[in-house]
């Protein structure tokens, strides 16, 4: 114990106090652990989940490490019920485990047997098994391997899956770093995953989550089917993987609404797979086109829910989730650990700033008032309609062209969430925009003319949060976001973060209504970056005239 920036509380909440000397650090190592739940301006409240602490203890952190780093940050002593769930819960992962006998059958087993016989008798998990096979085990019917380990952790006793993978069809494939080679901590994300076998890899946007996949495909060098969230996204893999790698380009095949290809590595949208035709989904044959030893989930934490329960039955393949935050708005997390494997290796964002790998940033919220009329229409407004009267609040424009005005010479992304306001910002900053009714070849040219400095101002809409590769990126304006999303927050910030020839800092500002439920959303976006170290500036629109750009 020392006089130090944390207060941990019996209820499992650790109270940070973020001006102390020793914040950083203590958040850095608390975030291996604990999840941010609030952060205002002085006290930050993170809280120490159970599968907060498996995830942890997959990624090779174990109990004493965790309550080593709360006594050595904690103002007071650490409260010993909390010591004794810590060391309970994280005793429970690995307590059960998934293998398989000498003839090749799934066994779950245990050698504590209360828990076994618990779990046995849960009426949910009963149906999955075989019958006992031995004492310490019990058969797992072939199929369940997935839905076997949804239900224990349901009920509190993860299961750790050691029956191992289907190799696959071996396909050569080896990174080509003549003029390139991977970074310390994309080896490190590399081989945890493959010592793990499957499971989670956690990256900032700009750290180079394509590069950890092609990674973990050389290493395996087997047929990958990789998802992603979009066309865009899939033609930046493949451009991505045949810079990278040996892969030619008759080995790469996309499947898309646009091309049906079926290849050795095969890069494929969400979309498609959960394209249903006669209720029935249409494109299902894709996930047994091939043997694919290797199955890659680009953007995780995106995972559409049909494609749980297609992955449920994926088990015996190799299967890597690339994301920039394990948190989903849908309050599935406990599927990816379940399904898509637990957290296997993960790097703060500020770390990797700090090796100068990625930009640093500097975020600001502006605080905008609206005028008395506009004020009044909010104040009467039904509760549904209150969020878009202050999101597209016309004061913001003036506010957007003072911030561009601001950063002449840099790169800037206007981001709206609704249409209307996107037309609106497009022509008051005489900007091109891009939109979820763009073409993808449209989008494509977009993108190329930023990239390359024929355009230095873009307006987009939500479908350029995801997998855009626009480097150098240096200002995002957020005039309108979806309502309170954390992962939105992280992926907006995300597009500036690559780093830049031009050397300049990124700027990401989020344009806010003040006393109004855009504020309130606003404070919950932010949980996620500041979780990751990034603190918010708060500016008054009123004064940005008098005050200077960085």
């Amino acid at each position: 114990m020392s006089n130090g920036p944390l207060i941990v509380q019996s209820d499992r909440t650790v109270l940070l106090e973020v001006a102390h000397p020793d914040a950083e650090a203590a958040r850095h190592d608390l975030s291996v652990f604990a999840e941010l739940e609030r952060a205002p301006e002085h006290i930050h409240t993170y809280r120490i989940t159970r599968l907060g602490l498996w995830n942890a203890r997959a990624a090779g952190h174990d109990a004493e490490s965790m309550l080593a780093t709360l006594e050595q940050y904690s103002k007071f002593p650490v409260p010993p019920s909390v010591s004794t769930d810590i060391r309970e819960s994280v005793g429970r992962y690995g307590r059960l485990v998934i293998e398989r006998d000498a003839e090749g059958a799934l066994l779950l087993r245990s050698t504590d047997p209360a828990v076994l016989t618990e779990v046995a008798k849960n009426r949910r998990i009963a149906p999955l098994l075989l019958g006992q096979a031995s004492d310490d085990s019990y058969r797992v019917d072939a199929w369940a391997r997935g839905a076997i380990k949804q239900e224990l952790l349901k009920i509190g006793w993860p299961a750790e899956d050691l029956a191992g993978y289907t190799a696959g069809t071996p396909h050569q494939i080896a990174l080509d770093e003549s003029d390139w080679a991977l970074r310390p901590y994309q080896n490190d994300a590399v081989e945890s995953f493959t010592h793990g076998g499957s499971g989670v890899v956690v990256l900032p946007c700009g750290a180079g989550k394509t590069l950890v996949g092609a990674g973990a495909m050389a290493a395996t060098k087997t047929t990958t089917l990789i998802l992603v969230t979009n066309t865009v996204s899939a033609r930046q893999w493949r451009d991505e993987l045949l810079r990278r790698t040996t892969l030619t380009p008759d080995e790469i095949g996309e499947y898309s609404g646009q091309v049906k290809e079926v290849k050795p590595v095969t890069i494929a949208t969400y979309q498609i797979l959960t394209a249903k035709r006669k209720g029935e989904y249409a494109h299902l044959s894709l996930l047994d086109a091939l043997d694919w030893g290797l199955i890659l989930y680009d953007e995780v934490h995106l995972l559409p829910a049909p494609v749980f329960k297609l992955t449920a039955e994926l088990q015996a393949r190799r299967r890597l989730g690339l994301t920039a935050t394990l948190v989903r708005e849908d309050g599935r997390e406990g599927d990816v650990f379940s399904l898509i494997g637990p957290k296997r290796f993960d790097a703060p964002w500020k770390e990797i700033e700090a090796q100068g790998f990625i930009s640093p940033a500097a975020c600001y919220e502006v605080r905008i008032d609206l005028p008395a009329d506009e004020r009044m229409a909010y104040a009467a407004a039904a509760d549904d309609d209150r969020y878009r009267l202050a999101a597209t609040a016309p004061a913001k424009l003036e506010v957007a062209k003072t911030l561009v005005a601001r950063h002449p010479g840099e790169r800037i992304l206007v981001i709206g969430q609704y249409l209307d306001q996107i037309d609106e910002l497009a022509e008051a900053l005489n900007a091109p925009k891009l939109t979820g009714a763009t073409p993808i070849d449209e989008r494509e040219a977009l993108y190329r003319a930023f990239r390359e400095g024929e355009i230095t101002v873009l307006v987009v809409s939500k479908v350029a949060n995801f997998s855009v590769d626009l480097p150098e990126a240096s200002v995002a304006i957020q005039v309108s976001g979806s309502f309170g999303s954390r992962q939105e927050e992280a992926q907006r910030l995300g597009r500036l973060l690559r780093p830049k020839q031009s050397g300049h800092t990124a700027s990401f500002y989020t344009l806010i209504a003040r006393d109004t439920i855009d504020q309130d959303y606003a404070q919950n976006r932010q949980r996620f970056l500041a979780e990751q170290g990034y603190s918010y500036v708060i500016l008054d629109a009123d004064a940005l005239d008098a005050q200077p750009a960085r």
